[in-house]
């Protein structure tokens, strides 16, 4: 059930994954900027690991497989970064994950949202995408192929996530144990891939990455708190209303258009998200 605090803290979670994701966009070389992100966040997980209970034996092969997910996720995320405005990838990727979150918790764990929820949903994520095919400037192919394949990996995170979380007896442990692993693999992936380099950055970037990387983890741990809680569709759905606070980031840091379309964008998903509420 989508009690009234859970459905404020994911509002929350929504708001800190639109802050860092923003971070991740403004910073240079954006994998240098993920890995260093996750690596800082994968800092906040060790100090946080003595203070939770760790997950049961049965939730491990979900958290191995999760660390894997969220591990490719941060670097399908960047490249698609690299190629297209923050304006058009976020919300392609972010649109695009609360159905098939929908459809596999349906699959994997029976829940079945009603009529309302699922309209609810399905206009949250119409409000979401038409935020991106609003944006001046054309298509941008390559951008759109990776934001889909960031979209694909979200929802698969989301539904394992929930899973484990639900089979880990703790669900903040399995949360603090998967972003310590993930941000050590994509650091590791990164070291391999582009040698100590990619961690010489100066201070104004390391610094924010430490934002960033605190924000991160504050939105994974909340996240999956409340996927542990309440139905998968519907914490997905609330948080892809971060869209709306990054389509104000774009418009005020990275100077990107906002014109009367995403404003109409914006109403929608506002619509779906009372829907979302008042049926849950």
């Amino acid at each position: 059930m989508l009690t009234n605090d859970v459905f404020l803290i994911v509002l929350l979670s929504a708001a800190l994954n639109a802050g860092w994701n923003s971070a991740i966009k403004l910073g240079g070389n954006r994998i240098t900027a993920m890995a260093i992100t996750t690596l800082m966040g994968s800092g906040l997980s060790l100090l946080a690991l003595p203070w939770v209970n760790l997950p049961a034996a049965a939730s491990w092969p979900l958290l191995a497989l999760s660390v894997a997910v969220h591990t490719a996720y941060h670097f399908a995320l960047p490249i698609a970064y690299n190629h297209g405005d923050m304006g058009q990838v976020y919300p392609i990727a972010r649109g695009s994950a609360p159905l098939l979150v929908v459809a596999g918790a349906a699959v994997f764990a029976g829940e079945w949202p009603g009529a309302g929820a699922l309209w609810g949903v399905a206009c949250l994520c119409a409000g979401v995408l038409s935020l991106a095919l609003v944006r001046g400037g054309g298509t941008q192919r390559r951008a759109v192929g990776y934001a889909l394949l960031t979209g694909v990996l979200i929802a698969a995170y989301t539904v394992v996530d929930a899973l484990g979380a639900r089979q880990a007896g703790s669900a903040i442990g399995f949360a603090v144990v998967l972003t310590l692993g993930d941000g050590i693999a994509t650091a590791l992936i990164v070291l391999w891939w582009k040698g100590p380099r990619a961690f010489r950055v100066d201070p104004p970037m390391l610094w924010r990455c430490a934002a960033a990387g605190t924000m991160q983890m504050g939105a994974y741990w909340i996240a999956v708190w409340a996927l542990a809680r309440a139905p998968m569709g519907a914490v997905s759905a609330l948080r892809e209303t971060s869209v709306l606070l990054v389509a104000l980031i774009s418009t005020w840091m990275l100077k990107e258009s906002l014109g009367a379309a995403r404003m109409a964008s914006a109403a929608l998903v506002c619509a779906g998200l009372l829907m979302v509420r008042l049926s849950s």
